[in-house]
Protein backbone atom coordinates (compact mmCIF):
# COMPACT_ATOMS: atom_id res chain seq x y z
CA UNK A 1 0.00 0.00 0.00
CA UNK A 2 1.32 3.45 -0.96
CA UNK A 3 2.55 5.72 1.81
CA UNK A 4 0.19 8.43 2.99
CA UNK A 5 1.44 12.02 3.18
CA UNK A 6 -0.32 14.64 5.30
CA UNK A 7 -0.04 17.93 3.44
CA UNK A 8 -1.64 20.03 6.19
CA UNK A 9 -3.94 19.61 9.16
CA UNK A 10 -6.38 21.75 11.15
CA UNK A 11 -8.18 21.45 14.47
CA UNK A 12 -11.91 21.48 13.65
CA UNK A 13 -14.96 20.93 15.88
CA UNK A 14 -12.88 19.13 18.49
CA UNK A 15 -11.46 16.76 15.87
CA UNK A 16 -8.82 16.90 13.17
CA UNK A 17 -9.04 17.74 9.48
CA UNK A 18 -6.19 16.43 7.36
CA UNK A 19 -5.44 17.09 3.71
CA UNK A 20 -3.65 14.03 2.38
CA UNK A 21 -1.88 12.78 -0.74
CA UNK A 22 -0.67 9.39 -1.94
CA UNK A 23 0.60 7.80 -5.13
CA UNK A 24 -2.28 5.80 -6.56
CA UNK A 25 -1.65 2.45 -8.20
CA UNK A 26 -5.02 2.70 -9.96
CA UNK A 27 -4.55 6.11 -11.61
CA UNK A 28 -0.76 6.16 -11.82
CA UNK A 29 -0.82 9.69 -10.40
CA UNK A 30 -0.72 11.40 -7.01
CA UNK A 31 -4.26 11.66 -5.63
CA UNK A 32 -5.50 14.00 -2.93
CA UNK A 33 -8.33 13.97 -0.39
CA UNK A 34 -9.39 15.42 2.95
CA UNK A 35 -10.31 13.46 6.07
CA UNK A 36 -12.18 14.75 9.11
CA UNK A 37 -11.73 12.58 12.21
CA UNK A 38 -13.82 13.32 15.31
CA UNK A 39 -12.36 13.39 18.78
CA UNK A 40 -11.96 10.02 20.49
CA UNK A 41 -10.38 6.64 19.92
CA UNK A 42 -12.92 5.22 17.48
CA UNK A 43 -13.51 3.12 15.55
CA UNK A 44 -15.83 5.53 13.76
CA UNK A 45 -18.24 5.00 10.87
CA UNK A 46 -17.09 6.61 7.62
CA UNK A 47 -18.99 8.73 5.11
CA UNK A 48 -17.37 9.01 1.69
CA UNK A 49 -18.38 12.26 -0.04
CA UNK A 50 -18.07 12.64 -3.83
CA UNK A 51 -18.08 16.16 -5.24
CA UNK A 52 -19.32 17.46 -8.59
CA UNK A 53 -17.94 18.71 -11.88
CA UNK A 54 -14.91 21.04 -11.70
CA UNK A 55 -14.50 20.45 -7.94
CA UNK A 56 -11.49 19.29 -5.93
CA UNK A 57 -11.29 17.83 -2.43
CA UNK A 58 -11.50 21.40 -1.13
CA UNK A 59 -15.02 22.40 -2.22
CA UNK A 60 -16.96 20.21 0.21
CA UNK A 61 -14.30 20.58 2.89
CA UNK A 62 -14.51 24.36 3.06
CA UNK A 63 -18.09 25.09 1.92
CA UNK A 64 -20.45 22.38 3.19
CA UNK A 65 -20.24 23.08 6.94
CA UNK A 66 -20.44 19.37 7.63
CA UNK A 67 -18.03 18.96 10.51
CA UNK A 68 -20.17 20.09 13.48
CA UNK A 69 -22.68 17.34 12.62
CA UNK A 70 -19.88 14.84 11.93
CA UNK A 71 -18.40 15.59 15.35
CA UNK A 72 -21.81 15.28 17.02
CA UNK A 73 -22.47 11.87 15.48
CA UNK A 74 -18.87 10.60 15.74
CA UNK A 75 -18.33 10.16 12.00
CA UNK A 76 -15.26 10.31 9.78
CA UNK A 77 -15.85 12.16 6.51
CA UNK A 78 -13.58 11.55 3.52
CA UNK A 79 -13.75 14.00 0.59
CA UNK A 80 -11.60 12.89 -2.38
CA UNK A 81 -10.60 14.87 -5.44
CA UNK A 82 -12.85 14.40 -8.48
CA UNK A 83 -10.27 13.24 -11.03
CA UNK A 84 -6.55 12.59 -11.57
CA UNK A 85 -4.45 15.66 -12.27
CA UNK A 86 -1.02 16.39 -13.61
CA UNK A 87 0.98 17.46 -16.63
CA UNK A 88 0.64 14.12 -18.44
CA UNK A 89 -3.02 13.54 -17.57
CA UNK A 90 -5.48 13.80 -20.48
CA UNK A 91 -7.55 16.96 -20.77
CA UNK A 92 -8.92 16.82 -24.31
CA UNK A 93 -10.50 20.20 -25.27
CA UNK A 94 -12.60 18.46 -27.93
CA UNK A 95 -14.65 16.93 -25.11
CA UNK A 96 -14.36 19.82 -22.63
CA UNK A 97 -13.76 17.19 -19.95
CA UNK A 98 -10.65 16.08 -18.14
CA UNK A 99 -9.35 17.15 -14.78
CA UNK A 100 -12.25 17.78 -12.41
CA UNK A 101 -14.70 15.63 -14.38
CA UNK A 102 -13.81 12.02 -13.65
CA UNK A 103 -17.45 10.84 -13.33
CA UNK A 104 -16.28 8.09 -10.93
CA UNK A 105 -15.91 5.48 -13.68
CA UNK A 106 -12.94 3.49 -14.96
CA UNK A 107 -12.30 4.84 -18.45
CA UNK A 108 -11.76 2.32 -21.24
CA UNK A 109 -11.03 4.75 -24.08
CA UNK A 110 -7.93 6.73 -25.08
CA UNK A 111 -6.63 9.20 -24.02
CA UNK A 112 -8.43 8.76 -20.70
CA UNK A 113 -7.88 5.09 -19.83
CA UNK A 114 -4.30 5.29 -18.52
CA UNK A 115 -5.23 7.60 -15.62
CA UNK A 116 -9.00 8.01 -15.34
CA UNK A 117 -9.61 4.93 -13.19
CA UNK A 118 -11.73 6.63 -10.59
CA UNK A 119 -13.85 3.72 -9.40
CA UNK A 120 -10.76 1.58 -8.93
CA UNK A 121 -9.00 4.37 -7.05
CA UNK A 122 -11.88 4.84 -4.64
CA UNK A 123 -12.55 1.15 -4.02
CA UNK A 124 -9.10 -0.44 -4.28
CA UNK A 125 -6.84 2.39 -3.12
CA UNK A 126 -8.63 5.01 -1.05
CA UNK A 127 -10.94 2.93 1.15
CA UNK A 128 -8.15 0.51 2.21
CA UNK A 129 -5.91 3.53 2.83
CA UNK A 130 -8.51 5.09 5.16
CA UNK A 131 -8.97 1.83 7.03
CA UNK A 132 -5.22 1.43 7.50
CA UNK A 133 -4.39 4.99 8.60
CA UNK A 134 -7.43 6.30 10.50
CA UNK A 135 -9.63 4.98 13.35
CA UNK A 136 -12.23 3.84 10.83
CA UNK A 137 -14.67 1.01 11.33
CA UNK A 138 -13.97 -1.37 8.42
CA UNK A 139 -17.65 -2.24 7.96
CA UNK A 140 -19.68 0.88 8.69
CA UNK A 141 -19.24 2.81 5.45
CA UNK A 142 -21.72 5.13 3.73
CA UNK A 143 -21.51 7.22 0.59
CA UNK A 144 -23.01 10.53 -0.53
CA UNK A 145 -22.31 13.20 -3.12
CA UNK A 146 -23.51 16.13 -5.20
CA UNK A 147 -24.37 16.37 -8.90
CA UNK A 148 -21.69 14.33 -10.72
CA UNK A 149 -20.76 13.10 -7.25
CA UNK A 150 -24.39 12.21 -6.59
CA UNK A 151 -24.22 10.07 -9.71
CA UNK A 152 -21.03 8.51 -8.33
CA UNK A 153 -22.58 7.87 -4.92
CA UNK A 154 -25.65 6.17 -6.35
CA UNK A 155 -23.83 4.05 -8.91
CA UNK A 156 -20.97 2.98 -6.64
CA UNK A 157 -23.43 2.06 -3.88
CA UNK A 158 -25.37 -0.08 -6.34
CA UNK A 159 -22.27 -1.58 -7.96
CA UNK A 160 -20.41 -2.16 -4.66
CA UNK A 161 -23.24 -3.35 -2.43
CA UNK A 162 -20.92 -5.43 -0.28
CA UNK A 163 -18.96 -2.31 0.69
CA UNK A 164 -21.51 0.46 1.35
CA UNK A 165 -24.29 0.27 3.91
CA UNK A 166 -26.01 3.61 3.24
CA UNK A 167 -26.34 6.00 0.31
CA UNK A 168 -27.70 9.50 -0.23
CA UNK A 169 -27.25 12.29 -2.76
CA UNK A 170 -27.79 15.99 -3.43
CA UNK A 171 -29.10 16.96 -6.88
CA UNK A 172 -27.60 13.86 -8.51
CA UNK A 173 -27.25 13.12 -12.20
CA UNK A 174 -29.51 10.08 -11.92
CA UNK A 175 -29.28 8.85 -15.52
CA UNK A 176 -26.12 9.88 -17.40
CA UNK A 177 -27.41 7.91 -20.39
CA UNK A 178 -30.22 10.45 -20.71
CA UNK A 179 -28.64 13.85 -20.21
CA UNK A 180 -26.06 15.96 -22.09
CA UNK A 181 -23.43 15.91 -19.32
CA UNK A 182 -23.54 12.13 -19.07
CA UNK A 183 -23.68 11.47 -22.79
CA UNK A 184 -20.60 13.61 -23.37
CA UNK A 185 -18.63 12.06 -20.51
CA UNK A 186 -19.63 8.46 -21.21
CA UNK A 187 -18.83 8.77 -24.93
CA UNK A 188 -15.38 10.02 -23.99
CA UNK A 189 -14.61 7.59 -21.17
CA UNK A 190 -16.55 4.45 -22.15
CA UNK A 191 -16.91 4.76 -25.94
CA UNK A 192 -19.97 5.05 -28.21
CA UNK A 193 -21.53 1.66 -27.34
CA UNK A 194 -24.38 2.62 -25.03
CA UNK A 195 -24.72 -0.91 -23.67
CA UNK A 196 -21.50 -0.29 -21.73
CA UNK A 197 -23.04 2.82 -20.18
CA UNK A 198 -25.80 0.90 -18.40
CA UNK A 199 -23.37 -0.39 -15.79
CA UNK A 200 -22.79 3.20 -14.66
CA UNK A 201 -26.33 4.59 -14.83
CA UNK A 202 -28.18 4.65 -11.49
CA UNK A 203 -31.60 4.17 -13.07
CA UNK A 204 -30.47 1.16 -15.10
CA UNK A 205 -28.72 -0.33 -12.07
CA UNK A 206 -31.81 0.11 -9.90
CA UNK A 207 -33.99 -1.59 -12.48
CA UNK A 208 -31.62 -4.55 -12.46
CA UNK A 209 -32.46 -5.11 -8.79
CA UNK A 210 -28.97 -4.56 -7.40
CA UNK A 211 -30.25 -2.64 -4.35
CA UNK A 212 -32.51 -5.43 -3.10
CA UNK A 213 -31.70 -6.42 0.46
CA UNK A 214 -28.96 -3.83 0.92
CA UNK A 215 -30.52 -0.39 1.39
CA UNK A 216 -33.65 0.18 3.46
CA UNK A 217 -33.95 3.60 1.83
CA UNK A 218 -32.09 5.92 -0.53
CA UNK A 219 -32.22 9.63 0.32
CA UNK A 220 -32.08 12.36 -2.34
CA UNK A 221 -32.48 16.10 -1.83
CA UNK A 222 -33.25 18.25 -4.87
CA UNK A 223 -33.70 22.01 -5.13
CA UNK A 224 -36.57 23.15 -7.31
CA UNK A 225 -34.69 26.34 -8.18
CA UNK A 226 -31.85 24.29 -9.69
CA UNK A 227 -31.14 25.52 -13.22
CA UNK A 228 -29.99 22.01 -14.23
CA UNK A 229 -33.09 20.21 -12.96
CA UNK A 230 -35.01 19.61 -16.20
CA UNK A 231 -32.18 19.00 -18.66
CA UNK A 232 -29.45 17.26 -16.63
CA UNK A 233 -30.77 15.87 -13.32
CA UNK A 234 -34.27 14.47 -13.97
CA UNK A 235 -35.04 12.96 -10.53
CA UNK A 236 -38.35 11.63 -11.82
CA UNK A 237 -36.40 9.00 -13.77
CA UNK A 238 -34.92 7.69 -10.52
CA UNK A 239 -38.39 7.59 -8.97
CA UNK A 240 -39.67 5.54 -11.91
CA UNK A 241 -36.74 3.11 -11.65
CA UNK A 242 -37.14 2.69 -7.90
CA UNK A 243 -40.86 2.08 -8.28
CA UNK A 244 -40.25 -0.59 -10.90
CA UNK A 245 -37.58 -2.24 -8.76
CA UNK A 246 -39.54 -2.07 -5.52
CA UNK A 247 -36.77 -0.03 -3.88
CA UNK A 248 -37.69 2.52 -1.22
CA UNK A 249 -36.52 5.97 -2.32
CA UNK A 250 -37.08 9.26 -0.53
CA UNK A 251 -36.74 12.34 -2.74
CA UNK A 252 -37.21 15.62 -0.90
CA UNK A 253 -37.88 18.56 -3.19
CA UNK A 254 -37.13 22.03 -1.82
CA UNK A 255 -38.72 25.16 -3.25
CA UNK A 256 -36.24 27.88 -4.26
CA UNK A 257 -32.98 26.03 -3.61
CA UNK A 258 -30.40 25.95 -6.40
CA UNK A 259 -27.42 23.74 -7.30
CA UNK A 260 -24.91 25.48 -5.04
CA UNK A 261 -23.20 24.65 -1.76
CA UNK A 262 -25.71 26.93 -0.04
CA UNK A 263 -28.21 24.16 -0.78
CA UNK A 264 -25.85 21.44 0.45
CA UNK A 265 -24.96 23.39 3.58
CA UNK A 266 -28.64 23.75 4.47
CA UNK A 267 -29.33 20.00 4.57
CA UNK A 268 -25.96 18.29 5.09
CA UNK A 269 -26.48 17.84 8.84
CA UNK A 270 -29.70 15.94 8.12
CA UNK A 271 -27.86 13.64 5.72
CA UNK A 272 -25.11 12.99 8.25
CA UNK A 273 -27.71 12.10 10.91
CA UNK A 274 -29.49 9.86 8.38
CA UNK A 275 -26.27 7.99 7.61
CA UNK A 276 -25.30 7.80 11.29
CA UNK A 277 -28.59 6.06 12.06
CA UNK A 278 -27.90 3.42 9.41
CA UNK A 279 -24.24 2.97 10.32
CA UNK A 280 -24.80 2.33 14.04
Amino acid sequence: MAALETVKSHRVCGGELRYCRHDSAATGTPMTFSVFTPEGPGPFPVLLWLSGLTCTEDNFTTKAGAYPAAAEHGMIIVAPDTSPRGQNVADDPAYDLGQGAGFYVDATEPPWAPHFQMESWLIRDLIPLIRANFPADPVRLGISGHSMGGHGALTLALRQTGIFRSVSAFAPIVSPMNCPWGEKAFTAYLGPDRTAWRDHDACALLRSGLAHGYFDDILVDQGLGDSFLAEQLKPELLEDAAREAGQKLTIRRHEGYDHSYFFIGTFISEHIAWHAHRLR
